[in-house]
């Protein structure tokens, strides 16, 4: 018997993914855990595979959507079945709920593409808004019931969003209900603009990612919960760049190398292991101390920040080091990252010495209990018994969790960092 299928949660921080594109077609056998489709998260490119067996009969949403958890994007079933109740299910149910709904009159002629939520088990039929007359042609003018423009949560949110006056966009979906298509393909420059004058231009709007939309409520969730404090400190970084110009003289002949930020995380590994109290993370009414050393490393991408996380980074060599984060970091910026290599950390590290940035405060990335920011080299004169000769120095600065990390607590981890940085030899003991 043919079924509907909706989109499933691929992680749990998944609040809406984009379907980027088809693996199998319609008419294709697919068969228990066969790939159907490749799905953007606010992570990663995730892929989507099959629960059932059948074929695929249907494909409800098209390549290039952006679409809650549960929302129907196919339909799979046995071959030359009938699923013109199937279609007609969705359809009554996306425009009963005010999102979305293309369909043509002949059952499995069209695509049908919905953008809110729709349960397992879909409602025969779904009644019309009293307010709205059955015969209310599409595309007319905005609708408007008792002061109220008809849409659904989803396109009331991306007006908001965008800033768009939803009194002013013209609806195209059933009984004139304005869709998303219509907030998507809204040009603000042809509403309200024209006569404020030929110089000034309507700001720019671009709708904002899934990964963007999740780095903005996380980072204002960790603003608001968190009680930030702020630790620097100014190192001499001479010591950690001749040994790793030592170092790749070594690696040379391999082909390998290591950065100053692989020195970095190795030299922050080594003080968490010997100041663990800031290798910790705050669990509701807990405490977790952990047992590992596992390093988020911040890695910019398109459309924001990722951190894929580098396991047990005090058990291993600079080198070995060196190639994983290599190979994350290329990864994070393909968005091919599994939701295990972006989780569980236990410290962060976020490097923006290579912009010429001196020093900054980042934000924590919870639940983790503090953040390592690191700046540029300065080539700067210092004082080196009682003369004045050439220096190299770097600012780090440390964003602490107070419910966690007490102010003496992060500043041991700070004087720990600092003498492993200036005397690198401190790694091994």
């Amino acid at each position: 018997m043919a079924k509907i299928i909706g989109l499933p949660k691929l992680s749990p921080t998944m609040e809406e993914g984009t379907l980027v594109v088809w693996v199998k077609k319609e008419g294709d056998e697919v068969d228990v855990d066969d790939l159907l489709a490749e799905v953007e998260t606010d992570k990663a490119t995730m892929e989507f595979r099959s629960f059932d067996r059948g074929v695929l009969l249907k494909i409800l949403v098209p390549e290039g959507e952006t679409l809650e958890p549960d929302v129907p994007v196919a339909i799979i079933g046995k071959a030359g079945e009938d699923i013109s109740d199937l279609l007609a299910q969705v359809a009554e149910t996306v425009a009963g709920s005010g999102s979305e709904a293309v369909t043509e009159t002949e059952a499995g002629t069209a695509p049908v593409s919905a953008a809110v939520p729709v349960p397992a088990a879909v409602p025969a039929s779904v009644p019309a808004p009293a307010s709205v007359p059955v015969s209310a042609s599409v595309g007319a003018s905005v609708p408007v019931s008792a002061g109220r423009i008809l849409s659904s949560p989803l396109v009331r949110r991306l007006a908001r969003e965008r800033s768009i006056d939803l009194s002013v966009v013209q609806g195209s979906g059933p009984q004139g209900r304005i869709v998303k298509r219509d907030v998507d393909s809204y040009d603000a420059s042809s509403v309200g603009f024209a006569a404020v004058g030929a110089e000034r231009l309507p700001p720019r709007v671009a709708k904002a990612s899934s990964m963007r939309r999740t780095i903005a409520r996380r980072l204002t969730e960790s603003m608001q919960l968190i009680p930030h404090y702020y630790l620097t400190v100014d190192v001499d970084i001479a010591p950690l760049s001749d040994a790793r110009k030592a170092m790749n003289a070594e690696l040379e002949a391999a082909g390998r190398k290591v950065s100053l930020n692989d020195l970095i995380i190795k030299a922050a590994a080594v003080a968490l292991r010997r100041v663990p109290e800031v290798n910790a993370s705050w669990m509701g009414k807990e405490i977790h101390f952990h047992q590992v050393v596992d390093i988020s490393i911040a890695v910019a991408v398109d459309e924001g920040l990722m951190t894929p996380v580098l396991r047990d980074a005090d058990r291993k060599g600079v080198a070995q080091i060196a190639d994983e984060v290599r190979e994350l970091a290329g990864r994070a910026r393909d968005k091919k990252l599994t939701p295990e290599e972006m989780t569980n950390g236990t410290f962060s590290i976020s490097n923006l010495g290579m912009f010429g940035i001196e020093e900054f405060t980042a934000v924590i990335n919870p639940p983790e209990g503090a953040i390592l920011a690191v700046g540029t080299i300065r080539n700067e004169p210092v004082v080196e018994d009682g003369a004045i000769v050439p220096g190299r120095r770097m600012r780090f600065t440390m964003s602490c969790d107070h419910r966690i990390i007490d102010g003496a607590t992060g500043a041991k981890f700070m004087a720990a960092f600092k003498r492993i940085v200036e005397s690198p030899l401190n790694m091994l003991i």
